[in-house]
């Protein structure tokens, strides 16, 4: 005879935690779908840049570029290629997703406090950007980065929309993966909080090595605090806003007035 308790019982007793094996599965298959890849290919990017016989500094790493002279092909390039990006967090969301809670609530990565998540993500990006103008120029000087380019993309009706959805799509990759996702994950395989900081923000500055190691430092720098203020708050969007805000200034900005202010 069937126990008509069990279900009750269980539901009560809360989700089943996944094991360890699982969740480093998890861990190594979204990395290597999305961001883990990307500091791998930075690494030998950076290997190929030092073997060069030009200086780091005299070298280029564009951000956003032309994938072809045709405008509307290459705005199909484009457009698929920010959406494909998004899969891997699409996976990350649904592998944290339990019973009775999103993964959207539970990393909070939601829309519950969006005038506060606004305030903060702005103070945050100006708290990381000024000093990261710095950071670039002074590695630059240092011969640790190379010169970053922004973007390549013509100037068509369609530049500045497709600039902001890749902005759009590169805070959400980072900041949900690298920190929700794979804070959550470490703190479930009872890491120390140090540790999961460090793997964090190491992870950041490692696929940004494509752009020197002064920018990779730099990254990491910022990966410490927006961890930080991941373990604090519990909320992914008020990093989301601020990286945004970063990359929008940055890619827009540039493609506004690069000719005004004689930038290549």
């Amino acid at each position: 005879m069937v126990n008509q308790d069990v279900p009750a019982a269980a539901a009560a007793a809360g989700p089943e935690q996944p094991s360890r094996r699982r969740i480093t599965a998890e861990i190594w298959i979204v990395l290597g779908l999305s961001l883990g890849q990307s500091a791998v290919y930075a690494v030998v990017s950076l290997i190929a840049r030092l073997a060069r016989p030009e200086r780091l500094s005299e070298q280029t790493a564009t951000l956003n570029a032309s994938r072809s002279t045709r405008e509307y092909l290459d705005l199909t390039y484009q457009v698929l290629s920010i959406g494909f990006a998004l899969v891997p967090v699409a996976l990350a969301l649904y592998l944290l997703t339990g019973p009775g809670r999103t993964a959207f609530r539970r990393i909070g990565f939601d829309a519950a406090h969006p005038r506060r998540d606004l305030l903060v993500g702005a103070g945050l990006a100006a708290f990381i950007g000024i000093p990261g103008l710095g950071i670039y120029f002074l590695g630059h000087a240092l011969d640790m980065n190379v010169s970053i380019q922004p973007s390549t993309l013509e100037q068509y009706w369609w530049t500045i929309p497709v600039l902001v959805l890749s902005a759009l799509q590169n805070s959400v990759v980072e900041e949900v993966i690298v920190v929700g996702f794979l804070m959550t994950r470490l703190k479930q395989l009872n890491w120390g909080l140090p540790a999961i900081i460090a793997t964090s923000a190491v992870l950041r500055g490692g696929y940004h090595l494509y752009q020197g190691y002064g920018m990779a430092i730099g990254n990491m720098l910022m990966g410490v605090v927006f961890a930080y203020f991941y373990h604090r708050t519990g909320r992914v969007m008020p990093l989301v806003v601020a990286h945004s805000i970063l990359d929008i200034v940055s890619f827009v900005g540039y493609d506004l007035f690069a000719d005004e202010l004689g930038l290549p």
